[in-house]
């Protein structure tokens, strides 16, 4: 299959071509330059190669549904000659073995181990670091290929191919915040040694610090996450082969080219054809788009008076996040009215409490997540303090969780008219009572009484206490996530008893 790429149309061939030696120009330099970690420290050495390596991990196990990959490999093409699941496994794991990537990532682990070898290291721990190291990445790469094979149809839609470019952002813009902030000063940030010293203990990075021992010696914690690594991907893999050798492919193509995106994505159950719904109305209808544009405005503009008042820049720039993050948990809060009568195809078809109301969050998660995610690094390298990060995490979760928690109560308790869809998002209706202003001041008076313990313990480690910074964190997600599921239970309880007042109100409306 590897020479069968170079055959075929003749630009393909020769953009393939042009790949394979681009790529190899690019392997004949950095294995130089991991060679050439020989005539570094122990320190910069161990923090370069455990960090190096949990990155071609991750990508290994990422990298096959991020770019829609078929998998040559995929067990379901050996099922017309009826093999047995557990030899056919073994052997498209070794196959795997056979690959460019992996061929790259063994250039560059033999190079590694040679500077580790110059500096000391054991020779028998640098090649168990390796091998054990080009097994995972092998693994990661199978099981995620016959995790994809199992939702092949919805791998190939734009909707899945955009959720999968919020999670790389998500992960991949505060990384790079993080590491453009840092001040080398001709060592390794001490920042940067913590990271490799946490990723040592992982799935993604134990492998690749076995190799860093002394002559004659282990380490010992890393072997052994790295061989139960091994082993878990191991028996996914055999498991996941025998899934798809003894599973019928669903006939999904006609839902594919019938345009239904949202819907041709997620689960074909109640929650997710809410939550398609929800995401459809979120990304198209002017009303809910106006209201996320407002949002990171309106918390740059609240800081300015502190600006004029004199309160500390530093300071002020770690407010718009969290008031970000107030708002995205607010947003929802009236969420029902805004389907006007179409809520009655919800109440017709008996959607039970706890997917309408997972579902209608769906969308506010996918919007706020990443917002929140790429501005707080931003905004921490602006203060100039990482050691308080984890804590503003705390607050922003407590924030964003714990109002969509109570938004989701406040929806079916206390749902108040707005603009009609079509209408301009600035058209506000005639309202006969109170009732939606104190909809709105609960629930925002609610999320800030959630996040009041991870606020006062984050102020405490913007004085300079940093051991209350992890723990503001804990407390934040902790009281955040309780508040969000409480609110999700209820909000459906109340939901299912007031189906018939809601569609009342949306008739009304």
């Amino acid at each position: 299959m590897m020479l069968g790429a170079l055959r075929g149309d003749r630009r393909d061939v020769i953009r393939r071509v042009i790949g394979v030696v681009v790529l190899i120009a690019a392997t004949v330099f950095a294995a130089r330059s991991a060679a050439g970690l020989a005539d570094a420290d122990r320190l910069t050495t161990a923090v370069v190669t455990v960090l190096a390596g949990s990155a071609l991990t991750l990508g290994f196990a990422v990298g096959p549904p991020v770019t829609a990959s078929v998998d040559p490999l995929d067990p379901r093409r050996f099922a017309v000659i009826g093999p047995d699941p557990r030899p056919l496994a073994g052997a498209l794991l070794l196959a795997g073995f056979l690959s460019v990537p992996v061929l790259v990532t063994l250039a560059l682990g033999v190079s590694a181990a040679t500077a580790w070898s110059a500096q000391g290291a054991s020779m028998l721990a640098a090649v168990a670091s390796v091998v054990l190291g080009l097994t995972t990445c092998v693994l990661f790469a199978r099981v995620s290929m016959a995790l994809g094979a199992l939702v092949q149809r919805p791998r190939q839609s734009r909707e899945l191919m955009s959720v999968y470019l919020i999670v790389v952002l998500v992960v991949v813009v505060p990384i790079a915040v993080f590491l453009g902030s840092l001040e080398w000063r001709g060592a390794v940030p001490s920042q940067l040694a913590s990271a490799a010293e946490i990723l040592s203990w992982t799935p993604i990075g134990a492998a690749w610090s076995i190799g860093l021992a002394p002559t004659g010696g282990f380490a010992v914690g890393s072997l052994v996450v790295a061989l139960a690594t091994v082993a878990v991907l191991a028996v996914a893999w055999f498991a996941l082969v025998e899934v798809l050798l003894t599973t019928t492919r669903r006939p999904a193509a006609v839902r594919e080219r019938g345009g239904l995106g949202w819907f041709a994505l997620l689960p074909g159950t109640p929650g997710g054809a809410v939550a398609a719904r929800s995401l459809s109305y979120w990304l198209r209808d002017r009303r809910y788009i106006v209201n996320v544009v407002i949002v990171p405005i309106a918390a740059v503009v609240s800081t300015v008076p502190l600006l004029v008042a004199g309160v500390p820049f530093e300071l002020v720039v770690l407010l718009p996040v969290p008031i970000m993050a107030l708002f995205f948990g607010w947003l929802p809060h009236n969420d029902l009215a805004y389907d006007s009568t179409a809520l009655w195809m919800h109440i017709a078809s008996g959607v039970r409490g706890i997917p309408d109301r997972v579902g209608r969050l769906i969308p506010v998660l996918l919007i706020g997540i990443p917002i929140l995610a790429v501005s707080l690094p931003l905004a921490i390298v602006a203060h100039g303090r990482w050691a308080i990060f984890p804590a503003m995490v705390g607050v922003c979760a407590a924030l964003f969780l714990g109002g969509l928690g109570l938004s989701s109560i406040s929806s079916v308790v206390a749902p108040y008219a707005v603009s009609r869809p079509g209408d301009s998002p600035f058209q506000q209706p005639q309202r006969t009572g109170s009732g939606g202003v104190v909809a709105q001041g609960l629930v925002m008076l609610g999320a800030l009484l959630t996040a009041l313990p991870a606020a006062w313990l984050t102020w405490q480690a913007i004085d300079g206490d940093t051991i209350d910074s992890m723990l503001a964190l804990w407390v934040g997600v902790g009281t955040g996530g309780f508040v969000l599921l409480a609110g999700i239970g209820l909000g459906a309880v109340i939901y299912e008893s007031r189906a018939t007042r809601l569609m009342e109100f949306a008739e009304a409306s």
